[in-house]
């Protein structure tokens, strides 16, 4: 299969790209580097350097001809979203737009969609379903959800099909720090530079956790199932950041220097998805257990900082 991968030389598009060419995938790649890097790449990916806002991504598809498209570009910061909402809505917003209009023209068979968890603000029930109400607290939640309404339209008007993958925290190797499941890439940073970690408030809120490539398999199991669904991909697990850090504490063999702050306004206290439906339509689930993914995370990162 031919499959593009907007943000593919990013944290989580790197590891989907490396998932296809090991199924034996043709894999194009765009993406404008501002987070992700090109050494992520292996050098049999088509790879065009280039903002999903660019006018020419238009003819990118159109010369690529990708049968299914995975976007996963984005502006990922939510206190960017915050202090420049424009940017945030351009590309957020406007470039996935502006990728619909490429595949419709190219005749793209399916679009799958990387939305996130930020779309339902603060939960009124747990765990959080797909029927859970859509109540977003940011610029980011908001530009994240809207995409999904388009992609239904495009759905209903031209037949491109698509599935949304809605992300719990998504955390492993490659990690951009700023990303929603940020917390553990920074934890493992400050461990590793010998620094003490900031913990706000009581450290007992709670957020679903899941490994980069459980989040990968994901995708590519949505390009041939989940048509027309929006899905939750998580573990269904709740953790806490006290329970985070003292399976960190069990990982290095060490005690972790500690320091607490007051709660930060506006902080969802408990967060975690219920799963069942992904795990149905798409034939996956997620496989990494936590501590699992840490050990191998950290690695990554001391062999980085190591070098």
């Amino acid at each position: 299969m031919k499959v593009l991968v907007t943000g593919g030389a990013g944290f989580i598009g790197s590891h989907i790209v490396d998932l296809l060419l090991e199924r034996g995938d043709d894999v194009i790649v765009v993406d404008n580097l501002s987070t992700g890097q090109e050494a992520h790449l292996k050098p049999e990916v088509l790879f065009y350097r280039m903002d999903i806002t660019d006018h020419r991504l238009s003819d990118v598809v159109a010369e690529t001809r990708p049968e299914v498209v995975i976007h996963q570009a984005a502006q990922i910061d939510v206190p960017t979203s915050v202090r420049d909402p424009l940017h945030d809505a351009m590309t957020n917003i406007i470039g996935t737009l502006n990728l619909l209009e490429a595949c419709r023209n190219a005749g793209v068979r399916k679009v799958v969609y990387a939305s996130s968890a930020a779309v339902y603000g603060n939960p009124e029930y747990l765990p959080i379903d797909e029927k859970h109400p859509v109540a977003p607290l940011s610029g980011y939640g908001i530009s994240k959800h809207t995409p999904e309404h388009y992609l239904q339209v495009y759905a209903q008007l031209h037949g491109l099909a698509y599935t949304v993958l809605r992300y719990a925290n998504v955390y492993g190797i490659r990690q951009d720090p700023r990303g929603e499941g940020g917390v553990i890439s920074i934890f493992i940073e400050k461990v590793l530079k010998g620094e003490p970690i900031t913990v706000f408030g009581d450290g007992e809120q709670t957020r679903d956790y899941i490994y980069v490539e459980d989040v990968a398999r994901a995708n590519v199991a949505a390009l041939t199932n989940g048509d027309g669904q929006i899905l939750n991909i998580g573990t269904g697990q709740k953790t806490s950041i006290n329970e985070l850090i003292a399976l960190f504490e069990e990982v290095i063999g060490q005690k972790m220097e500690i320091h607490h702050a007051p709660d930060r306004p506006g902080d969802i206290k408990h967060s975690y998805f219920d799963n069942r439906r992904a795990m149905e339509v798409l034939n996956w689930r997620p496989e990494t257990d936590l501590s699992v993914g840490l050990q191998k995370t950290l690695t990554y990162y001391r062999e980085r900082i190591t070098r």
